[in-house]
């Protein structure tokens, strides 16, 4: 009774209502940054197009308004080639209210390229106008939709599903759906800095990783987590009042573990308050002692060095088999980075800082394909 009870104490079980005031308050500045955003994104768009754009960018009439983003390997000519090709759906963050699939563009082509693989780009209408669990439907739609599509040579027996931050937490929720099962049936799942217990109070979370100053005057080192006053802003808006906070398809940590894909490659950043819950949740998947919220996730002292990973600890790093290899959980904690390094502006991360994420994104990138084609869909 008494583990019980604390579980309650660090967690609210069901979504409170805010006084008008914070609501007004709060409703105000999301629809306003949406609003400005969307002139400043045909701007970015216009001035600086991708390096690699999408082979073609495709609508459904299931969700005419959410075009999806589709990325073919340079291996691979879709006009003289019908063979299929082992497929993921990459699904975008942006706190469940901002973000577009086409903020995943660059990560997009080089993991097709890099893994001859094919990448399609989902999307989902967006909070407060469109709350949970809105995105998980559309992003169902969409992968349905595809899925019937015989334009794309999707290789139906090799499929998987990942996601950024808000994408991660999709990728896990929309797994859930029975259609999704039982229909597209995804061999593997692979959340990146996902959101996977909202129930979690936030100055709880804040106090489950490390900071680390030493790391420099860029983000890595600031005292406090970036994510700390943004994230009140999204779960107000996508998440209304009253709802439980332990419904699985919102938090995914609550899950039981036939509702989701066999495989399932958890990657955590150890700078990221959102980091202990991902690995608890891998933890507790993988049938391992789960960590207490006073376990800080990762370790205090700087990592080994730029664009390494750390492989050897299983604080960073463990794969759990099962049933002869017909279901298994990998963890993956990337060292000494932040939240959405792999995404952010680079303005936002200069000089060495900038260098670590994009060496660190293409290690992972490389760890994530080689398991998914060499022991996944082996």
């Amino acid at each position: 009774m008494a583990n019980e009870a604390s579980k309650l104490d660090v967690r609210v079980l069901q979504q409170p209502r805010l006084p008008i005031l914070s609501r007004v308050y709060r409703g105000v500045v999301v629809y306003a940054i949406q609003i400005l955003r969307e002139p400043a994104a045909w701007f970015q768009d216009w001035a600086h197009p991708p390096e690699i754009p999408p082979n073609y960018v495709k609508k459904y009439s299931c969700r005419p308004y959410l075009p999806i983003r589709v990325f073919f390997p340079k291996s691979y000519d879709p006009h003289s080639s019908k063979t299929p090709l082992p497929t993921i759906y990459t699904i975008h963050g942006g706190g469940f209210c901002f973000g577009r699939s086409n903020d995943d563009d660059a990560w997009n082509a080089q993991f097709a390229n890099m893994h001859n693989v094919l990448v399609v780009a989902l999307n989902y209408r967006k909070a407060p106008s469109y709350p949970f669990p809105t995105a998980t439907y559309d992003l169902e739609a969409l992968i349905l939709a595809t899925l019937d599509d015989d334009s794309l040579p999707i290789d139906k027996t090799r499929i998987a599903i990942g996601g950024f931050s808000a994408g991660g937490s999709l990728t896990l929720s929309v797994c859930q759906l029975p259609s999704i099962r039982e229909k597209v049936k995804p061999s593997a799942a692979v959340p990146i800095y996902a959101v996977v217990d909202k129930a979690i109070r936030p100055e709880i979370k804040l106090k489950t990783r490390y900071y680390k100053p030493g790391l420099g005057p860029g983000m890595r080192s600031a005292p406090t987590d970036y994510l700390a006053k943004l994230s009140p802003f999204f779960l107000w808006s996508y998440i209304e009042p009253g709802i439980n906070l332990t419904d699985p398809l919102l938090s995914p940590y609550f899950a039981p573990r036939n509702t989701l894909p066999p495989h399932i490659f958890f990657i955590g950043v150890e700078l990221d308050q959102l980091a202990h819950e991902t690995w608890a949740m891998a933890n507790r998947l993988a049938g391992r002692p789960e960590p207490l919220l006073t376990d800080v996730v990762g370790q205090e002292k700087p990592g080994p060095g730029k664009g390494e990973l750390i492989l050897d600890d299983e604080r960073f790093a463990f794969e759990h088999v099962e049933d002869k290899g017909k279901s298994s959980i990998r963890w993956l904690l990337i060292p000494d980075q932040i939240h959405g390094f792999d995404h952010l502006p680079a303005r936002w991360l200069g000089g060495e800082d900038l260098e670590d994420a994009k060496l660190k994104m293409t290690a992972y990138q490389k760890l994530v394909g080689e398991w998914l084609l060499g022991f996944v869909w082996k």
